[in-house]
């Protein structure tokens, strides 16, 4: 391979990195991106790996920016298991319950994650889930609710927590699904918005350790492309996570129904 085949090599999984990192945190699914960017350019994954290590790019972005909330939730839910603090009851639960949505998405990624990516990673396919998550963000698009942190329900743990587990799917995005869920709901913006990318920690984390004797076996020509990717994808999760929460707090989710209606009828139809 000449130096300017390696030089395209590092650029594409730069570019495959920042999409993915830009596209997590927002409603219109990073895995549906990836799969038309590889069928638009020819390129080839041939593994979960590369996509498991970005998200974890996007993980550390979603950590930092809900660090003060996670070292909260961890304290007061610390010192109401141990301490009967009463006061930390209201985190405790919402951890709990964090906990709970956690296991349906666990559960379908770790029996049938890859037969669903075998299955629906097509152009076609994407571009469907992808007219889906727009109808899906069409529906909340003026919606306000009222429940704040301390008002959420088990039920609501666990429809939000199947939600997740649909957005195995590519095309359907994971934010999109978990919002759109915590929203019908009757959630408050900032709730649901907390509750689903708290969500996401575990899931991501779980992924990645998964993923450990895979990403082990990673040839040696691969691992500057891969922690090109990574850390790019958490840049761009940052500054893109930052973004859409002004967004949702303005109520302009619409514009990403319109984003992933356009794209997911040109995927189905063109690719």
């Amino acid at each position: 391979m000449t130096f300017i085949d390696q030089l395209i090599f590092i650029v594409q999984y730069i570019f495959l990195g920042f999409v993915q990192g830009f596209t997590e945190p927002i409603p219109i699914s990073s895995s549906g991106h990836l799969v038309i960017i590889q069928s638009l350019f020819g390129l080839k994954l041939e593994s979960l790996t590369f996509e498991i290590l970005v998200n974890f790019g996007s993980l550390i972005a979603v950590l930092i920016i809900y660090w003060q909330d996670i070292v909260r939730l961890a304290a007061n839910a610390w010192r109401f298991l141990f301490k009967r603090d009463q006061a930390g009851a209201d985190d405790f639960k919402f951890v709990i319950y964090l906990v709970i949505a956690t296991i349906p998405a666990g559960l379908m990624g770790v029996l049938v994650g890859d037969q669903i990516a075998s299955i629906f990673s097509t152009a076609k396919t994407t571009g469907i889930s992808l007219i889906i998550t727009a109808i899906a963000l069409w529906m909340i698009r003026n919606l306000r609710g009222k429940k704040a942190d301390r008002d959420l329900t088990l039920k609501d743990a666990i429809i939000i927590g199947l939600a997740q587990s649909v957005a195995l799917i590519p095309g359907i995005s994971r934010s999109g699904a978990t919002i759109v869920a915590a929203m019908l709901l009757g959630m408050k913006r900032p709730t649901a918005l907390r509750f689903s990318f708290l969500l996401y920690i575990p899931v991501s984390l779980g992924a990645m350790l998964l993923s450990l004797d895979e990403l082990m076996t990673v040839t040696s020509s691969l691992w500057i492309p891969y922690l090109l990717a990574f850390i790019t994808a958490g840049i761009a999760s940052y500054y893109a996570l930052r973004w859409f929460m002004n967004i949702m707090n303005r109520g302009n989710l619409i514009y990403f129904s319109i984003y992933c209606l356009i794209i997911g009828v040109l995927a189905f139809l063109i690719l």
